[in-house]
This record gives C-alpha cells, sequence and structure tokens, in this order.
C-alpha cells in the first residue's frame, strides 16, 4: 500500500513538474516571440504603433501638436455653441441686435486661424523635407510590388528574392492549422495566430543603427511599401522609382502591409523586415548569395580590386 501511494505521489509530482516546466517554456517562448516582434499591431490597439526611427518619432510629435490644436479648438467653438444657445434664445433675448459688423471680432478670427496654420507649417515643413532628403545611404534596396507578394534586390550585394505571404491560401487560422501543410508551412516560418497574415516567408534584412534607402517600384499595378514602426509610406508605381529612407533603432521583427487597392488579394501582401547587428546581417549576405549560386561577398569584392 505505501509503494502504491509512494508511486502514486510521485507521478502526481512528476505530472506537475512537467506542467510547470511546460508552461514556464511556453511563457519564455511567448515572451520572446512577442519581444522579437517589435513592430505590429495589438489586440485593442487604438493608438501608433511605437515608434522605432527619429521619422516615427517626429511624425507623432506632429500628430500630437495637432491633436491638442484641434482638440482646443473643438473646445472653444463648443463653447462658445453653449453660450450663445443659453444667452441669446428667444425667451432671454426677446428683441435681437440689429447690427451686422464687429471689426474687433473680425480681425481676431482672421489673425488667430492665421497663427496657428503659420504654427503648424513650421515643424509641418521641417518634417516633410527630413522625409524627402535622404542621407548617403548605408544599404540600398529595391522594393518591387507585384501581385500579390514584394521582390527585393541588394544592388551593392547582387541579392534578390521574393518575399511571399506564409499559408495565404486559408480562409482562417482556424484551417491553418486543420491542414497538415498548413501546419507545417506556418511551424516552417514561426508565424503565429498573432503575426499570420503580417509573416513572410522571406524578411528584408537591415543591420540596425544604419540608415537604409528604400526604391519602391511595382511590375503591374500601383502598391505602396509602408511600415508603420518605422514612419514610412511610398507608393510603388509601374514605371517610377520612388525613394524613402529609415534608420531603426533596435533589433527585432517589424511588419507593414501594401497600402493601396492593388487587386482582389490586396490583404495578402505583407512587409516583414528583420533589423539585426551588423555582423548578423554581413553573415546573412554571405549566406544568401552562397545559397543563390553567387561567391561569397568577400570574395566578389577581392576580384572587383583586382
Amino acid at each position: 500500500m505505501k509503494n502504491m501511494l509512494k508511486a502514486i505521489t510521485g507521478a502526481i509530482t512528476g505530472a506537475i513538474s512537467a506542467a510547470t516546466i511546460g508552461g514556464a517554456v511556453w511563457l519564455a517562448t511567448t515572451v520572446a516571440a512577442a519581444a522579437q516582434n517589435v513592430g505590429m499591431p495589438r489586440p485593442a490597439q487604438t493608438g501608433l504603433q511605437a515608434p522605432m526611427t527619429e521619422l516615427a518619432r517626429d511624425q507623432r510629435a506632429m500628430d500630437n501638436l495637432l491633436l491638442w490644436i484641434t482638440g482646443a479648438i473643438v473646445l472653444l467653438v463648443t463653447v462658445l455653441l453653449a453660450y450663445v444657445a443659453f444667452r441669446f434664445n428667444a425667451k432671454r433675448n426677446p428683441t435681437p441686435a440689429r447690427f451686422t459688423h464687429n471689426s474687433t471680432i473680425e480681425v481676431i478670427w482672421t489673425a488667430v486661424p492665421v497663427m496657428i496654420l503659420v504654427a503648424i507649417a513650421f515643424p509641418s515643413l521641417n518634417l516633410l523635407y527630413k522625409q524627402l532628403t535622404i542621407p548617403e545611404a548605408d544599404v540600398t534596396i529595391k522594393a518591387t510590388g507585384n501581385q500579390w507578394y514584394w521582390s527585393y534586390e541588394y544592388p551593392d550585394y547582387e541579392i534578390e528574392f521574393d518575399s511571399i505571404m506564409v499559408a495565404g491560401d486559408y480562409a482562417d487560422w482556424d484551417a491553418v492549422m486543420a491542414s497538415d501543410s498548413g501546419r507545417a508551412e506556418v511551424e516552417e516560418y514561426g508565424v503565429t495566430r498573432e503575426t499570420w497574415r503580417l509573416g513572410a516567408d522571406a524578411s528584408m534584412v537591415v543591420p540596425v543603427g544604419a540608415v537604409i534607402r528604400v526604391q519602391a517600384a511595382a511590375s503591374d499595378v500601383i502598391h505602396a511599401w509602408t511600415v508603420p514602426s518605422f514612419g514610412v509610406k511610398m507608393d510603388a508605381i509601374p514605371g517610377r522609382l520612388n525613394e524613402m529612407w529609415f534608420e531603426a533603432d533596435a533589433e527585432g521583427v517589424y511588419y507593414g502591409q501594401c497600402s493601396v487597392l492593388c487587386g482582389v488579394k490586396h490583404a495578402y501582401m505583407p512587409i516583414q523586415v528583420r533589423v539585426v547587428s551588423r555582423e548578423a546581417f554581413d553573415a546573412w549576405v554571405e549566406e544568401t548569395r552562397v545559397a543563390q549560386g553567387l561567391p561569397p561577398q568577400t570574395v566578389r569584392l577581392a576580384q572587383a580590386a583586382q
């Protein structure tokens, strides 16, 4: 009897330990995944995504400035309307005044809006100039929109590849999990319920703290390359080459989507950018070149120098 109780107790203890360890592993994996996926929308999110570039921070500051200004205007107009409705209704003011002009008021309601617009214009134009003036780039990448995926080219490294949504042929996440091929695909690329329809089978990889120049183009219809956490959005137009830039502050995975209606599968054109250290980026370049049948970057540079 004692042996049986000891065996049962041991089994229960082992089960609890296994459950605890399994829960800890699951929690650690979830936390690590959440930490890695820095730039993405969150459930019940109402504000902008966390800014991860200087441009995004300036845009948020501009947005906050406009919010305060418009809020003050709405409050002032609401108070004036309430006052007029209360003070000058027919009961309180049975005999209305007959004048039609007031020079002081007319000067005020002309001058104040002008001053508000001037106060908005200076930071707005400064931000626009910063967005459109591209500094000397450390890495240049051409992003080409296709129906319905993105193609990336690194001209300095002779690398090019396509980036296609993972498990994009399923109606919902439950359908993905119910399919052996769908489950295998999302597991292969590390896509979760939260990142499904945001995750792609290949990331645009960039080094942290480097100035990245992105040249946007399209092969068929108009698309738009957008990553909210970077504060960048640029139309990709057939026959044109538009440019934008960003400099990511932190490593991680950042997501975006095509932001111009481009056809029936417009919602299935995710953008996935992986920001890594400079060492990891150089290693990725070497691995990618070798995988595409090209000599390592060091060999190419040595041959070019000869």
